[in-house]
């Protein structure tokens, strides 16, 4: 059977050619989408997934660790006295506006952590260049190498920055720390305040290392109970809730959702409509086929073994194409990776849209008469 079907396919080269193209736009504009979505959802809730920290105290009306509100520290106070609390440290995040050398502006958020922390909020595997200690240096903030635009185009150490009129400089380099819409700096969180005029009392959130995993349930209930006017959560569940309340509120998911679906309606279309026309142009080769014995149901399986050869096909040029893609944008910081299952939805997903292509062909197919090859 496959013998006759890529028979069949190489018989008619340039309509098949037209069916694989057809394909590989379906697997590449649903795998570019996908990734883009995948790359924006997981900068929404990054912030509380790369800080490392088992759980995040903020206000009680807060849900998006994007838009934390004030706390007092006095809640630190409150928090560090809970049972099973290994340790807590506060985090102070504020905007703040910039001017640098090359006579642009622009805005920033500011990341302030207590200087036995700095690790806790930048894992060594973030850190492009520089020393996390020199940030406790006077003046001293990190820059993104991703958001190398936005910080005036030169982060190279030592350089020189204006943060709401003050004098500070670029000690350390990150890669792949970043925030939903906005540019990360970290800095101390002395230096936080002085730089954004908060009060020494403002913090935004209190981040909890509990003493044994298999309490954090327990622990966050605890918080919940026995201080008012915050809220705990655990950094997964956290980054959860950050993700679907942007994603409620903004059109990403539409967007997204759309431009997949109208790959699909274009793939389907363009799979089924070649697969028919090539029908049409062989139909005395099927009618012969019929005439020497073959039933409906044989030439069903062909033209179904012939629309799985063309999803293989197709789909494998798609996704070298698609790698070519994220290979390329992953060096201006849109990196995205596609799990095995997503993949496997993906090839499943092609190889519905090439068998109900193929099923306009069928329905031709069977109302073949074999006498008609003789007239």
């Amino acid at each position: 059977m496959l013998k006759i079907a890529w028979k069949f396919i190489k018989f008619d080269k340039a309509k098949s050619i037209g069916v694989i193209v057809g394909i590989l736009i379906s697997t590449f504009l649903i795998g570019q989408q996908l990734g883009v979505f995948f790359f924006l959802s997981g900068l929404m809730g990054a912030l509380a997934t790369d800080v490392k920290a088992d759980i995040w105290v903020v206000d009680s009306k807060t849900n998006d660790v994007n838009q934390l509100g004030k706390l007092d520290i006095r809640n630190l106070r409150a928090v560090q006295g809970i049972p099973g609390v290994k340790e807590a440290f506060p985090l102070l995040i504020t905007g703040a506006s910039c001017n640098y050398e090359n006579g642009t502006s622009g805005a920033i958020t500011l990341l302030g952590v207590d200087e036995h922390h700095m690790n806790a909020l930048i894992g060594q595997d973030k850190i492009m260049a520089g020393n996390i200690s020199d940030l406790q240096l006077d003046g001293a903030v990190s820059a993104e190498y991703f958001e190398k635009k936005n910080l005036g185009g030169n982060i190279d150490l030592r350089t020189n920055l204006e943060i709401n009129g003050k004098r500070a400089f670029f000690v350390l380099q990150t890669k792949g720390f970043r925030g939903f819409g906005s540019s990360f700096c970290v800095t101390t969180i002395e230096r936080a305040r002085f730089f954004s005029n908060q009060a020494t009392t403002n913090i935004s959130a209190v981040l909890v290392n509990v003493e044994n995993l298999k309490d954090l349930d327990q622990v966050v209930a605890s918080i919940n109970q026995n201080i008012f006017g915050v809220r705990a959560w655990t950094s997964k569940k956290l980054a959860s809730s950050s993700v679907k309340k942007i994603l409620a509120s903004s059109g990403i998911a539409l967007s997204t959702g759309t431009l997949i679906i109208f790959a699909l309606i274009a793939g389907f279309f363009i799979i089924g409509l070649t697969m028919y026309s090539s029908a049409l142009d062989r139909l005395k080769d099927y009618g012969t086929l019929k005439a020497i014995g073959a039933g409906n149901l044989y030439i069903s399986k062909l033209i179904l073994t012939q629309a799985m050869l063309f999803t293989v096909v197709g789909f494998l040029i798609g996704l070298a194409l698609l790698e070519g893609f994220r290979i390329g944008v992953a060096n201006s910081g849109l990196i995205f990776s596609f799990s095995p299952l997503v993949l496997l939805t993906m090839v499943v997903t092609i190889g519905l849209i090439s068998l109900s292509g193929a099923s306009f062909a069928l329905s031709r197919i069977r109302s073949v008469e074999p006498a008609a090859v003789f007239r």
